[in-house]
């Protein structure tokens, strides 16, 4: 390259900048303009490692302009999010880069996405890693993108990873993407989250270890953080800490949580108590997830309570304050999650509050997201040259459908089954367990937990914790978190705010929607039923205590349940707690009876709270259903079809004087809902009019 044609692509890359950021006076951050000049003049593959903020989308944006310049066809992104997704169109538009997304939320628009496509409208095309291996784009649409792609960029490039904090199974596959793309396509991988293992994984699955992939790495320090850490006793202290201190965190933020439930509970509490505040989880409604971000980018909520669903590339760049209620399960992670934070301004305020419960969470996600090997080689049985779909082969296998199309996803990284339309299907290609890497991996997500808890209890700069987490060679003290210059937070608690706090801890009450349809692929197990329940079989809506995951009565039902935990009488306390869950619950009628159902784990706890309850509400208390046919069998979280087939006739309502009117049914959990659904049938079936389940805890 002469140095003419050198300096004519860096002037065009630098009036594309000013054009995208709107500043006549605007120029290169270190590292811009190098990747923009790989990928452009040298059509090079690189690897880009920056803090939030620094400008890795103008890289993109500016390439894209300058190779369809040059005639180069459409810039194909891979991004994670829809949320992400929503902010980099966003910002195309302001480059004048036309952007368009392929997506689940979009259906309605893909035919006219494919029809700008074709007309050579589109510059830059968002997808989603699942959107590849989705048979009908795959195979339809693909091939021709492929063979006219200009560049690929590969956002939040960590998750190619999976020695990283966020591994997506999906995003292996770009590694044949990139192999099936014509040669001298510049590949471009960006990521504000990434040390020194996962760096090297990624380059090498941008095209092996001696393909040259440039790595422009920046120093990860964000001046504008000033970071701290709180400890509080337990919840209740936490909770009414931000009640106490919320309005003083500046301008508007996020409050992350580690479970849906938390999040949910959390932001009602602060609604409750006057704060404009709203829920954000991967259970919000897509749309409803796309309001409350616009709010919050408009600071027209004080804050967003969150799980990890609001994280890779929310853009707000004014936002003022991360608070984050228990730790994430790495330093990496939640450096992903801070750097949300101050990126255009020059203070925010970053507050972790630690939970004695976030171990437990940590290992539960851990373990959740790491392949069984017998349950791998029972889907790859199962699964022939017939298409079966996802809920057929749930039927075969006995694994629940989240779990199982996780999976799935690996199993079709690993080459052992494909989707196809009409489901999936196995390839015949031979598939071993690799257990040594499986637990390479495991040891570094406990080594990563060990390290969150050391950035908790550190007494040196946090900021240069986290940076050497990451492999920043340029770690050095902030001087500004509380171990630089002191705490800068207040640690008192308003009298008010930790009434209001316990009080919600202490709210009792989790409404069971009962099951009202049999699941499909019964008759395959020798469950004789399909098609909705009948009315007179069903049970009533019921009642839990609590979730397990509650912030409140989950710690204690968390002991209660916890593995190796003693079978007890229920104690007063929770038998008060459950009174009040019975005299809120607002039934038509009142029961007139109480039965207990008959546990395998905790007989003596269920029983003593069927005979409490029936004692004080003055109820007779008929007894323990009968175990029929040897009883349940299996275990509780199978998927459906196999969960019910443990239980059919398994139980028997013959030996019980059921009455004919309402009957509250006791058991201590409730997870897939089957065992109150089949026992109610029974009771239903014995002549109860209805039948009211209620247990202590209810999972998920």
């Amino acid at each position: 390259m002469t140095s003419s044609t050198s300096t004519e692509i860096r002037d065009a890359a630098l009036a594309a900048l000013r054009e995208l950021v709107g500043r006549a006076d605007a120029i290169f951050h270190d590292g811009q303009y190098e990747a923009i000049e790989a990928l452009v003049a040298g059509r090079r593959r690189a690897l880009v490692v920056q803090r939030t903020g620094w400008g890795k989308s103008a890289v993109y944006f500016v390439a894209t302009l300058l190779l369809r310049r040059q005639g180069a066809g459409p810039t194909v992104l891979v991004s994670p999010l829809l949320a992400l997704m929503r902010d980099q169109i966003a910002a195309a538009e302001r480059a004048g880069v036309r952007a368009v997304a392929i997506n689940s939320t979009n259906a309605h628009e893909w035919a006219d996405v494919i029809g700008r496509l074709d007309r050579d409208e589109v510059d830059v095309l968002l997808v989603s890693p699942e959107r590849l291996n989705n048979p009908a784009f795959r195979e339809n649409q693909l091939p021709a993108l492929i063979r006219r792609i200009g560049m690929l960029v590969v956002d939040e490039a960590h998750c190619i990873s999976d020695w990283g904090h966020d591994f997506r199974p999906d995003y292996r596959r770009l590694r044949e993407l990139i192999a099936e793309m014509p040669a001298g396509v510049p590949v471009l991988a960006t990521t504000a989250t990434a040390n020194s293992r996962v760096v090297a994984d990624v380059a090498e699955q941008l095209g092996g270890a001696d393909s040259g992939v440039l790595t422009i790495r920046g120093p990860l320090a964000r001046a504008s953080l000033r970071l701290g850490v709180l400890q509080l006793p337990g919840s209740a202290q936490r909770l009414a800490w931000l009640l106490s201190h919320l309005n003083d965190l500046p301008g508007s933020g996020i409050i992350y949580a580690l479970t849906v439930s938390a999040a949910v509970d959390t932001a009602r509490l602060l609604r409750e108590q006057g704060h404009e505040v709203r829920a954000y989880t991967g259970q919000t409604d897509a749309d409803e997830r796309e309001e409350s971000e616009g709010m919050l980018k408009r600071n027209e909520v004080k804050a967003l309570v969150a799980t990890s669903a609001l994280g890779m590339g929310f853009d707000k760049p004014d936002l003022g304050f991360v608070v984050h209620l228990g730790a994430p399960s790495s330093p990496v992670a939640y450096y992903q999650q801070v750097g949300r934070a101050g990126r255009a301004s020059d203070s925010a305020d970053v507050l972790l509050l630690p939970g004695v419960e976030d171990r437990d969470i940590w290992h539960y996600f851990a373990t959740a997201s790491m392949p069984d090997r017998e349950r791998a080689e029972r889907v790859i049985a199962a699964l022939g040259d017939q298409p079966l779909s996802t809920p057929a082969l749930e039927a075969i296998v006995d694994i629940r459908r989240t779990p199982l199309e996780l999976l799935l996803k690996v199993l079709d990284v690993d080459g052992a089954v494909r989707r196809v339309q009409g489901g999936w299907v196995a390839t015949g290609q031979p598939w071993v367990y690799d257990a040594e890497r499986y637990e390479r991996i495991a040891a570094e997500r406990r080594a990563e937990q060990q390290h969150m808890l050391d950035y908790q209890q550190t007494d040196g700069c946090r900021m240069e914790f986290l940076q050497r987490s990451l492999d920043d060679a340029t770690a050095a003290p902030c001087g500004r978190c509380d171990n630089c210059a002191g705490p800068w937070f207040p640690t008192e608690i308003g009298s008010d705010a930790g009434a209001a706090a316990s009080g919600a801890l202490d709210r009792v009450g989790v409404p069971i929607e009962p099951r009202k349809q049999w699941p499909t692929g019964g008759d395959r197990v020798g469950v004789p039923v399909k098609g909705r329940i009948p009315a007179g079989e069903q049970a009533g809506e019921g009642r839990a205590l609590a979730r397990l995951t509650d912030l409140g009565w989950g710690v204690t039902l968390r002991q209660i349940f916890a593995a190796g935990a003693a079978d007890v009488e229920v104690t007063p306390q929770i038998l008060d707690a459950c009174v009040r869950v019975l005299a809120g619950w607002g039934w038509e009628r009142r029961p007139v009876a109480v039965v207990a159902m008959p546990s395998r784990s905790k007989p003596r706890l269920v029983d003593s709270l069927a005979r409490g309850i029936a004692d004080i509400g003055r109820l007779p208390y008929i007894g323990v259903l009968d175990v029929a046919n040897g009883g349940p069998s299996g275990e509780p979280g199978g998927n459906s079809v196999f969960r019910l087939a443990g239980l059919w006739e398994r139980f028997s309502a013959d030996g019980l004087a059921v009455p004919d009117g309402p009957v509250l049914l006791v058991d201590d959990q409730a997870d897939s809902r089957w065992t109150l659904t089949v026992a109610a049938r029974e009771l239903r079936r014995a002549g109860a009019s209805e039948v009211l389940p209620f247990v202590l805890a209810l999972r998920g």
